[in-house]
Formats: structure tokens, C-alpha cells, sequence
């Protein structure tokens, strides 16, 4: 599978990858999440953390618990996983995702596999 290469996307994937080198596969999300706040941190990006995910029906705004782990400079969401394999409802969540919140482009990365680049999925609306 081809990953959109931005030049946001590289960063945020070689963030990702300097705490899978560190700590491998088997932790939990929340783990993986907070290593890599500080790598965006150390890189100097612009980052929000579990933002809400508006849903909007009908002219009301619910009041629903989604969150997106990260928006990135705005303009990338990233959404992580620790899970043995990806399911196509975790693509279809990403995907709703950049829908509700208008965002044009997102990745879903996997820690719990050997290489990260097995665990990447780059998503482009």
C-alpha cells in the first residue's frame, strides 16, 4: 500500500517510530500515546490531544465520547492503536473521523506489531 508522503506525515511518522524503537510492541495505547506527546513536544510540533469529535444531527450538536488521539498543526489526525491487527471498523472510525471534523488527511498507526511500518495507514480525503 502507497502512504501520502507530506512533509507533516513524514514528521509525524518518524515521532511515532523513535518511541516504537524505544518501547516496542505490547503496551497499552495510553502508553504509546503519552511517548509520543513527547516526541511531538521534542520535535516543536503544534499538536491538540484527545480532542472532541463534534456530531452534528439534525442541526443539534450530541453530546457524544468520541476523541481523536491527535490533530496535528491543525491538519493531520493521527489516531493510535495497540491492538493485534487493525479491523476494517478501525479504518471506518479514522474515516469518520476526518469527516466530522473536516480534516483532509490522517493516519492510523498499530504499535503492537515487530516493524512499525507494518502498523501505518495513511488516509487522504
Amino acid at each position: 500500500m502507497r502512504i501520502y508522503r507530506s512533509q507533516l506525515c513524514q514528521r509525524v511518522i518518524g515521532c511515532s517510530m523513535q518511541v516504537h524503537r524505544r518501547l516496542g510492541p505490547g503496551l497499552l495505547e495510553s502508553v504509546y500515546e503519552e511517548c509520543v506527546d513527547q516526541e511531538f513536544r521534542a520535535a516543536g510540533l503544534h499538536f491538540a490531544r484527545q480532542v472532541p469529535v463534534p456530531v452534528h444531527y439534525k442541526g443539534a450538536i450530541l453530546g457524544c465520547a468520541y476523541r481523536v488521539d491527535f490533530v496535528v498543526e491543525g491538519s493531520l489526525i493521527l489516531e493510535l492503536k495497540a491492538v493485534e491487527r487493525c479491523l476494517p471498523i478501525h479504518e471506518a472510525q479514522v474515516l469518520t473521523y476526518l469527516k466530522l471534523m473536516k480534516v483532509r488527511q490522517a493516519l492510523l498507526i498499530n504499535f503492537n506489531v515487530k516493524l512499525l511500518k507494518h502498523g501505518i495507514k495513511s488516509f487522504l480525503l
